[in-house]
């Protein structure tokens, strides 16, 4: 066996896959600057404003 001949444990196990975080994500997407980029993110901004008072609450 590979463990038994002194091989290092990265062999053993395979590479991590790199997975985005969740919560970075959804910040990116849903964000007040990415929203006052575009004309459709600019009237979510308004429409949430009048709803709620405030955008993000």
């Amino acid at each position: 066996m590979l463990w038994e001949e002194g091989a290092s444990a990265t062999l053993l196990r395979p590479m991590k896959v790199k997975i985005r975080n969740s919560a970075r994500k959804r910040s990116k997407m849903v964000g007040f600057r990415t929203r006052s980029k575009t004309v459709g993110g600019r009237r979510i901004i308004k429409r949430r404003i009048k709803k709620q008072g405030a955008f993000r609450v």
